[in-house]
Parts: C-alpha cells; sequence; structure tokens
C-alpha cells in the first residue's frame, strides 16, 4: 500500500523536521480532537520529527508564529477546525498542513452543499432536505422514520433519529442550530471506506447494539469493526468506487472517509452515500487507521504520508 501511495503523489523534496500538531479546538469534538492529536504527534515522533503540540484556541496565529514550523498537522475535528477556517488561516500564513484544504474541508462540513456535490456527481443519497430547526416543534418534515442532522457538526453530535409510528414532533430540538439537514432513514447496515492518495482502502461493516452514535464511535467496545466486510461484489466494487468518486468530486486530497448505509433487502438500489468526513478521527477505535494498517501502512507511516503530503496551495 505505501509504494501505491508514494507513486501516485511523487516524494516530497521539501524539508520537513519541526511540525505543530493542532489538537483539541473549540468544537463539540473536542476531546476527540485531544486523543487524534496526541496520537499522531507521537507516531510523528517515531517517524523521526520534531513536534510542538498545540491547542487551537483564538491565538492560534500567535502561537503557530513563535513556533514557526516547516508544516502543521492537523488533527482537530468539527467546526472550525474541519470546516475550512483553520486551513485559511493557514493558507494566509503560507504554512503547508496536512488533509483537504479551504473548498474541499468546506464542502463536505457542510451537510447540504456535499449533498448537492453527490447528487451533481450522480451518487446515490437518502432522500431528504434542509429545513429551519425551529421547524421541528410544530410538524414532521416528512414522514418517520428519518434522521435529523446539524448541517456542520460531525462524529454524529447533534443527531436525532424519529422512528415511525411517533405521533408527536421531534420537540426540543437544540435551537443553536439555525438549519438541520432531514433524511429518510436508510434501515440495515453501516459501511464505511477510507482513500488514501487516491486509493480507496477496504470496507469496513461497522456492528453497534443500536446505532453508530459517539459512544459507539469513541468508547472501548462501542462497536465492532468487521473488515473486510462480508459483502456481495457488486456493494463491494459499488462502495469503493463510490469513495473514491465522492472524494474528487469534493476536491479532497490525502486523506478522507466515506459513510455509508445499506438496505441489503434492496440489492444496489439500498446503498446510499451518508457523507465524507475529511478529518477522520486518528484515536484507537478509529476506522482509518485500521483500514490502513489492513492493507498494510502502520499509523505512524500513515502520519508521515500525511506530512509528506502536506501543502498550502490546493
Amino acid at each position: 500500500m505505501r509504494a501505491e501511495v508514494d507513486a501516485e503523489r511523487g516524494m516530497s523534496s521539501r524539508t520537513i523536521r519541526r511540525i505543530a500538531v493542532l489538537k483539541g479546538g473549540l468544537s463539540a469534538e473536542r476531546d476527540v480532537s485531544l486523543v487524534s492529536g496526541q496520537r499522531c504527534s507521537a507516531a510523528l515522533r517515531d517517524e523521526g520529527y520534531e513536534t510542538v503540540e498545540v491547542d487551537a484556541g483564538v491565538n492560534l496565529s500567535e502561537e503557530l508564529s513563535k513556533i514557526n514550523p516547516d508544516a502543521v498537522f492537523n488533527s482537530l475535528h468539527g467546526r472550525w477546525g474541519e470546516d475550512g477556517c483553520v486551513q485559511g488561516l493557514l493558507e494566509w500564513m503560507q504554512l503547508p498542513y496536512t488533509h483537504s484544504g479551504v473548498l474541499a474541508s468546506a464542502l463536505a462540513m457542510d451537510k447540504a452543499a456535499a449533498r448537492l456535490s453527490f447528487i451533481n456527481a450522480g451518487l446515490p443519497v437518502a432522500e431528504g432536505k434542509v429545513v429551519e430547526a425551529r421547524s421541528l416543534l410544530n410538524f414532521h418534515p416528512m414522514d418517520p422514520p428519518y434522521v435529523v442532522k446539524p448541517i456542520n457538526e460531525g462524529s454524529s453530535v447533534g443527531v436525532v433519529i424519529v422512528p415511525a409510528g411517533v405521533n408527536s414532533t421531534v420537540g426540543s430540538y437544540d435551537q443553536s442550530y439555525r438549519e438541520v439537514l432531514v433524511e429518510k432513514y436508510v434501515p440495515g447496515r453501516e459501511l464505511t471506506v477510507t482513500v488514501m492518495g487516491t486509493t480507496a482502502l477496504a470496507i469496513t461493516d461497522i456492528r453497534t447494539s443500536s446505532w453508530y452514535d459517539y459512544k459507539a464511535k469513541y468508547s472501548q467496545g462501542g462497536s465492532r469493526h468487521v473488515i473486510p466486510a462480508d459483502l456481495p461484489s457488486s456493494i463491494r466494487d459499488a462502495c469503493m468506487d463510490i469513495a473514491q468518486t465522492a472524494h474528487s468530486s469534493l476536491g479532497c486530497r490525502a486523506l478522507s472517509r466515506a459513510d455509508f448505509r445499506w438496505d441489503e433487502t434492496r440489492g444496489l438500489d439500498g446503498l446510499v452515500l451518508l457523507e465524507v468526513n475529511t478529518q477522520p478521527g486518528m484515536t484507537p477505535t478509529s476506522l482509518s487507521p485500521e483500514q490502513a494498517q489492513f492493507r498494510g501502512t502502520s499509523f505512524s507511516a500513515m502520519c508521515r504520508f500525511l506530512i509528506e503530503d502536506a501543502s498550502c496551495d490546493r
């Protein structure tokens, strides 16, 4: 796998020694980011780099100016770190950084914008629409079951599943969200595919006792990952192709993870793309490092690939 990725991008001629690792931040995913950042920093040190861990706050530009790194490893998750904001700051400071650029990050984080990009690329998505969050107090935006998602959160933060047979509305949904995406609930299996470089790595079948919420994602034993997923060849091929197309249609670089739902009873028609994550988690329970390991790329080698791919001009 390592040779495949190196061949795609070519080895960087830039010398990188000192790396600022961004972690923490201001979003609802701060705790996850702290873990991701600590692990990535340790992995980069194992690869021979000097790292400085930075808990990204409102004075981030000042801290980075003092550190004067050769490159920045972005381990932030959620708003401000994953939505193009910090990417724009790093572009302004002309600091090479990992993962996707400003536009791809903004598009992927905005679930409504990403959904339109997927539709334009001919990718399968669930029936859905954007509504004002306050409207959920008064009526169902579609017949249950459906899923309510904040436009710009990750890690299932703020997600509510409204089951079939419910007469009442969602009720006191978090009104700090002005608009939300409402999509028809797709029953079945939770699948995910990581794209590294331009190569789809593998498909993981995520098994949980209920659904893949924040607790299931980040607690030990919260979910079971079956890799490679046991799937019909048509579904396997479709997942890999869709993940690569979604990655390229958004303009992602280096690393992304595409999440799917598959209703087995409907065959290929039951496969839908939920979203693309441009800053996949790097915790001990995270999916992308697990898929890289499955393909023969260690966690430290994965982090090295990301920092060697760092850029501030795309």
